[in-house]
């Protein structure tokens, strides 16, 4: 067990060594951070109502401090939400809080680049994405697997996995040299295909190669059920040079998106934050700014998602942030692919729309019918992360709008802090003290053990600090303190039970530590188990500081289970073995004088 022990210690901390983290993260009251206050904006301009609000702050509040140890406050103040957040930048609290997080699936209906040509100049148009095996791919998040996700790259013809799978390499920035390109089938459909290719010489289209092709090509292409690999000769000759539906198909599409198409310049506003109405058609803009979409009426909401998590490919290592649907969502889901993917290109894809910003469009290559998707890009550990909180915990109900950002110092400081670390050294020096005083040798076990304790509690705090967000604050200080009694009580509990199996004078002290420990042991659980129940409950029940020191509490706790069980009883076992405890040395805290043994005594067996 001790060598046990000595792995677990050596194991965190090869973490912090990892994480580079050697010291905790600290909190608001003794580090500082950022104070933004939010302004609600409501279509009518009047006062939002209480309910709204609420509702609001308890989003924000899961967004900031989802295990609540980040230390992070969120708190009404009239019609305004004030948030405090520990050690963050202005930009990273505003994304964080700021940020709707609603979240829509929409078919694709038209594809064209972000900014308008400029005059005199031919438009280029968006790339077509391509049914080709690539680099990129995706799965349907069937099984609960993890599987190689699309790449959004700047290529000039983005394709799909040749697994059947969504992939966002729609999304990709369009080259100026690029012409829009189809890819020839395999089966009957490649037969039809070859055959129209043959009629048109100087026209040729490889396996997993991009031929051009405009829109007389597609339509043929479509008229012949397989997507035509030749360019026609006539490019829409009469579409003027600067007109961005140039090649685009409009059927079935609003003339009111067909006006904001035209007019929308992703280079100016990329439409972050704005009102994206469900059962109306959108007109969007890439993350980028490099592509612009016309946008069928929401197939699917952010109302429908039940978990959001982030994660990495295991093939590439990218980041991406896997999502399961919960009530109609999986028909729906299974709805709009199956149309898609009857679709001819631009609109067998279909596109996430995130707070009016299109994050992914991928091309659907079969039904997806698991209930289950992926989003992927450029993606980081921190914006898949990010992402995948804002997309669990909801979308806010209001708008909002950031009324004031603060860089705020400490509430307390580097002298409260000296305080608190202060207070604990002297409980700890106390407890030394009365333990050598009354239990001599044994009093050693008691400041080894506690020392033990020490390590693992600081290994704890700071890789939950570089792994979970923790922040050391004030109530976390003093539920630490507070633990320093808790570990102590489990050693005295064992110590007076080998007293008393040593007082019965038949039992050596090795037998006598076995005997103790198998009596002692359930007397430690049920105190340990007593005291972290009230943390728990506590934790889930409070909020802010009081949660804080509950967590504290619990996590010494379950360290001080720890340190009995791998430290306590085995390094008093060994120490039984040796001569100045067996014997019962003076100042080893067993001898006869102090286990007041009399050989005329009756003996009573002691009971737990």
């Amino acid at each position: 067990m001790l060598l046990a022990l000595l792995a677990l210690i050596l194991a965190m901390g090869g973490v912090m060594a990892l994480n580079k983290a050697f010291t905790p993260e600290y909190g608001l009251d003794l580090a500082g951070g950022t104070t933004v206050t939010l302004t609600p904006v409501t279509p009518n301009g009047g006062a939002p109502s209480q309910e709204s609000l609420d509702l609001a702050v308890n989003i924000i509040r899961d967004r900031v401090n989802g295990n609540g140890i980040s230390d992070a406050e969120v708190v009404k103040s009239g019609d305004n939400i004030v948030i405090s957040v520990p050690g963050a930048g202005q930009e990273e609290v505003v994304k964080l809080v700021g940020t709707t997080a609603e979240l829509r699936f929409r078919q694709v209906l038209a594809v064209g680049e972000g900014s308008p040509a400029p005059p005199g100049q031919m438009p280029t148009q968006a790339p077509t994405p391509s049914a080709v095996p690539s680099n990129g791919k995706a799965t349907d998040g069937g099984e609960g697997a993890t599987t190689p996700a699309p790449r959004s790259t700047a290529q000039s013809s983005p394709s799909a996995s040749p697994t059947g799978r969504a992939l966002s390499s729609a999304l990709t920035a369009p080259d100026p040299s690029a012409t829009p390109s189809t890819e020839a089938e395999t089966g009957t459909k490649k037969d039809a295909t070859d055959r129209r290719a043959a009629r048109e010489p100087k026209t040729e289209a490889k396996d997993g190669e991009d031929a051009p092709a405009d829109r007389s090509a597609r339509r043929a292409a479509k008229n012949a059920a397989a997507p035509s690999a030749t360019p026609s000769p006539s490019a829409t000759p009469s579409a003027p040079a600067n007109d961005p539906l140039a090649g685009v198909d409009t059927t079935g599409v609003d003339p009111k998106a067909l006006e904001r198409f035209k007019t929308l310049d992703c280079a100016k506003d990329k439409g972050q934050g704005a009102q994206d109405a469900p059962d109306q058609q959108y007109v969007g803009c890439s993350q980028d700014g490099s592509a612009k979409y016309i946008l069928d009426k929401a197939a699917v909401t952010g109302t429908s998602i039940d978990k959001a998590t982030s994660g990495v490919d295991q093939t590439t290592g990218e980041w991406l942030v896997q999502l399961s649907f919960k009530g109609q969502g999986p028909q729906q889901w299974s709805k709009v692919t199956t149309t898609a993917f009857n679709s001819q290109p631009p609109r067998n894809q279909v596109a996430m729309v995130l707070d009016g910003v299109v994050i992914s469009a991928p091309v659907i290559q079969e039904p997806i019918t698991g209930g289950r998707a992926q989003i992927s890009g450029n993606f980081t550990q921190v914006t898949a992360d990010e992402l995948a909180n804002q997309l669990k915990y909801g979308a806010l109900p209001l708008k909002f709008k950031t009324d004031s950002i603060e860089e705020v110092s400490s509430t307390l400081g580097a002298d409260q802090l000296r305080g608190g670390l202060i207070a604990g050294a002297i409980g700890l020096g106390l407890v030394v003290i009365y333990s050598l005083l009354y239990y001599r040798g044994l009093g050693i076990v008691s400041v080894l053990s506690l020392v033990v304790a020490t390590v693992l509690t600081y290994e704890s705090v700071v890789v939950l600090g570089a792994t979970a967000g923790f922040r050391l604050s004030l109530p976390h200080i003093i539920g630490l303190i507070v633990s320093i009694g808790i570990t102590a009580d489990s050693f005295i509990v064992y110590f007076e039970r080998i007293r008393d199996e040593m007082k019965e004078g038949r039992r050596s002290l090795r037998a006598a530590v076995e005997v103790a420990w198998a009596r002692a042991r359930r007397t430690i659980l049920i105190a340990d188990a007593v005291m972290f129940i009230a943390a728990v409950v506590l934790y889930f029940l409070a909020v802010g500081g009081v949660a804080g020191f509950a967590f504290a509490m619990g996590l010494t706790t379950l360290i001080d289970i720890v340190v009995v069980f791998m430290f306590t009883k085995p390094f008093v076992a060994l120490l039984a073995r040796r001569k100045f405890f067996a014997k019962g040395h003076k100042l080893s805290g067993l001898d006869a004088e102090r286990m007041s043994q009399s050989s005329a005594a009756p003996t009573v067996p002691q009971e737990a």
